[in-house]
């Protein structure tokens, strides 16, 4: 059929066609500002508007909604999704920035990062490759250079951002394994000294030692964890006696892990101590700073941190205590040419011709390919911020735990556990008389129902066997008024539960 010359035949839009106006490009900067705008000012009102820092909702209860959400089937709208986003994501998110969230190694942002995530999701650089970023690569070479010196490292140090403490002290011991494997110079003499290789840490450290052994293929057994002291640090005296006890058994030391900031405790080994043991005995030290690397910008603690220097690689996380969102992290080298064991040379990415040429590819350095512009959150920060500034707000924090550790401890109600070098306070509700053997389940039904009020968050963690409670400090807008209010519904919840237990045995007794 013949169509009049003046009728124009509809003809349908392609998905296609319809999902680009979705790209980014200049035909959609438009929506893409309004979309963002539209995003922001909806978590802003979120944030405005946090009365507590959690609903206390359960996955049970979230768990339908979002199962029941049909992925086929999109709203076709950005403004449509965030509605749907609000009631699914926001609504029950957990807000670190508010002072009652104390529960774990979680900070409020500085906005100038915020501005940097902005802007690196935007542009999408990659920081394998030269060609990929750029300016990108250079910006995260000076923050490393600027970290390195931070640490007190020589003008031979290098790194790479990671994404997070976990991934570096990986590397770490990746590249502490490499440097004791240089002796065997065949598979068979490899495959020998491998089953002997161990890692001396402390009883305190992070778990992610013994994960990078077992994704390293070591022995089972090739972690040795030393005692602690009263403050929870590494005994040097036992680090000494666990090397002299490989050597007699035949066996290889390739790395003490010491800690500069515990998870549980905020403790820091005594660096330089240890560091000497390791000179002695030629074993790589790393330091596991992903906590307290927070004081290589204070303005009044720095010396905690001596000793540092010594050491063959230090993990850093910026996401903690220089208040980065997730992920800011990186691993620091002595000595840079140590990171040649995480280089694999690929015809498309990285060809060996690029060294010749002076090209820099971060790939040549880093477990992963693909990777974030994550340095840039930093680089604003410190632009806008700079060093110093962080630094005080580190030092607000901890000055903040000191005193929450005085009112915890002059609390008859409750014992703790060590005083902290940074922001941690560990600590639990005691019963009296009889009723101390419910100690260790009215500080979990207390913490449970702290989480499910809202009101407020704690972390839990054990000590010596017993169930203790925690606080970990790095919002310093919190106010000792904050840490007291928490204090009293702990103790309300853990007294009540202890009543109750209590009436219950009374009346089995009776009743028997």
């Amino acid at each position: 059929m013949t169509l009049p010359a003046h009728t124009v035949e509809a003809v349908p839009a392609s998905p296609g066609s319809t999902a680009r106006a979705h790209l980014l490009n200049g035909d959609s900067v438009a929506r893409y500002r309004a979309a963002l705008a539209d995003g922001v000012d909806r978590v802003a009102r979120r944030v405005a508007g946090a009365e507590r820092p959690f609903t206390g909702i359960t996955p049970d209860a979230l768990a339908p909604q979002i199962a029941g959400i049909d992925l086929d089937r999109p709203l076709g709208d950005a403004g449509a999704a965030l509605d749907e986003l609000d009631d699914v994501y926001l609504r029950d998110a957990v807000w670190f920035h508010h002072p009652r969230y104390l529960a774990h190694l979680n900070c409020p942002v500085a906005i100038p990062a915020l501005l940097g995530e902005a802007v690196l999701t935007a542009v999408n650089s990659s920081l394998d490759t030269w060609d990929q970023s750029a300016g990108a690569t250079l910006i995260e070479r000076r923050l490393i250079d600027w970290t390195a010196t931070r640490i007190g490292f020589g003008p031979a140090a290098d790194g790479i951002f990671t994404s997070g403490g976990s991934q570096s002290n990986l590397q770490a011991l990746l590249l502490a394994r490499e440097e004791a494997c240089r002796s065997a110079s065949t598979w068979d003499a490899r495959r020998e000294l491998l089953p002997r290789l161990r890692v001396i840490t402390s009883a305190a450290g992070h778990f992610s030692v013994q994960k990078s052994a077992k994704l390293l293929g070591l022995a089972p057994d090739a972690v040795i964890t030393v005692e602690t002291d009263p403050q929870r640090r590494m005994v040097p005296a036992a680090v000494q006696r666990e090397i002299a006890r490989c050597r007699r058994d035949g066996l290889v030391v390739m790395a003490v892990v010491a800690t500069a900031g515990t998870t549980d405790f905020g403790s820091i080994d005594p660096l330089a101590e240890v560091a000497a043991i390791c000179a002695t005995v030629g074993a790589w030290l790393h330091v596991d700073a992903a906590y307290g690397c927070g004081l290589l910008v204070s303005p009044t603690r720095r010396h905690l941190l001596d000793g540092i220097e010594r050491a063959d690689s230090v993990t850093v996380d910026y996401h903690k205590s220089f208040f980065q969102p997730v992920s800011s992290s990186a691993l620091l080298v002595r000595d840079g040419a140590v990171l040649r064991h995480a280089t694999y040379h690929a015809d498309y990415l990285n060809p060996a011709r690029m060294v010749e040429q002076r090209i820099p590819n971060q790939v040549d350095k880093s477990l992963q390919t693909t990777r974030r512009f994550d340095a840039l959150k930093l680089w604003l920060t410190l632009r806008v911020m700079g060093p110093d500034a962080l630094g005080a707000l580190f030092d607000e924090v901890v000055d903040r735990a000191a005193g929450a550790w005085e009112l915890v401890s002059e609390d008859p109600r409750f014992e703790v556990v060590t005083r902290s070098s940074l922001s941690t306070v560990v600590f639990r509700y005691l019963p009296t008389g009889p009723d101390r053997e419910l100690a260790d389940a009215a500080n979990l039904y207390a913490r449970e129902a702290l989480a499910s009020s809202g009101a407020a968050l704690v972390a839990g963690t054990t000590v010596d066997g017993r169930h203790f409670l925690k606080f970990t400090l790095l919002n310093p807008e919190t106010t000792l008024d904050d840490v007291g209010h928490v204090l009293e519904l702990i103790a309300e919840h853990a007294s009540r539960y202890v009543h109750e237990r209590s009436t219950a045995a009374d009346l089995t007794c009776q009743v028997g």
